[in-house]
């Protein structure tokens, strides 16, 4: 009993240790609501539309002749039907070529910019965390978390002003707890 009672009282006179800046980041939110994934999007749109069109261009070219086949094929001789159906399939065949070919290449360019926008986002966050003298930033396995550490908002700012994040003024969540006593 007595040595209890000395280790409670060795405990007692050590200081209590600093709590821990801990901000939280909703990666999700920041790669969907950033500029730059806007930006990226728009881009992306942009590169591969004129190749969509084409695309949808001549899927509708094989609609007509698919129906003109239909609408013909009474009056249609024999080779001139194979001829025809022939001639469809190809077309088909050819398309589905060139949508799998649009699809791995924009699929591709997207995972490029992702990559680029990752490596944005992670400097973003490091900066601010930096910047804020955070011991922690979480941002991904987060079961729950209170709205005031939550730093993605400040975050999102920094990125729409288009500059690092700097020092602004003290986020939710930017005072530490009350230490608590040690021991307990």
């Amino acid at each position: 009993m007595a040595l209890t009672v000395m280790a409670c009282g060795a405990l007692a006179a050590m200081p209590a240790r600093a709590e821990l800046k801990i901000g939280i980041v909703d990666y999700n939110r920041l790669a969907a609501e950033s500029p730059q994934a806007k930006a990226i999007s728009d881009a992306l749109r942009a590169e591969f539309s004129p190749r969509e069109r084409d695309l949808q261009n001549m899927q509708n070219q094989l609609k007509v002749k698919e129906e003109k086949l239909q609408k013909d094929s009474a009056t249609m001789t024999d080779e001139q039907k194979a001829r025809a159906d022939k001639d469809l399939r190809d077309g088909l065949r050819d398309l589905q070529r060139k949508q799998q070919e649009a699809q791995d290449d924009l699929n591709s360019r997207r995972n490029e910019e992702l990559s680029r926008l990752q490596r944005v986002l992670v400097d973003q966050v490091r900066t601010y965390a930096k910047a804020q003298n955070f011991d922690l930033v979480i941002a991904e396995g987060v079961i729950y978390s209170t709205p005031s550490i939550d730093i993605t908002p400040a975050i999102l700012t920094a990125l729409n002003a288009g500059k690092p994040a700097a020092p602004a003024a003290k986020p939710a969540g930017a005072a530490p707890a009350a230490p608590k006593p040690a021991g307990k």
